[in-house]
């Protein structure tokens, strides 16, 4: 990775920074708990995907409409975020294969 690459980067992030805190209080309040609960669960495509920016985008949209955003993910936070990732490789899994030596093998 070279330094234009991180500058780019940088740039993007706080393009992306600025749309969410254009949001109304509430959109920002549930953006911010999905972003933790992603970041913490660790979707390999979060870190490179569009998966944020289209959330913000799904945001601005409804938002734009006037809808709550609790009319546009549900209450449960977590669930809505699983589905987002549901057929996405996390961490979690690759360490998983590592593990395992077998694509694809989980171990219980």
């Amino acid at each position: 990775m070279s330094i234009q690459d991180i500058i780019e980067g940088k740039k993007q992030w706080r393009a992306h920074a600025a749309r969410v805190k254009a949001l109304p209080p509430d959109y920002r309040i549930v953006y911010k708990e999905l972003q933790k609960y992603l970041f913490k669960v660790g979707p390999v495509i979060l870190a490179d995907g569009p998966l944020l920016p289209e959330i913000v985008a799904f945001f601005e949209e409804g938002a734009a409409e006037g809808k709550g955003v609790l009319e546009l993910i549900g209450t449960d936070v977590a669930a809505f975020c699983d589905d987002l990732i549901k057929d996405s490789p996390t961490y979690a899994d690759a360490y998983q294969e590592s593990m395992s030596g077998e694509p694809g093998a989980a171990t219980t």
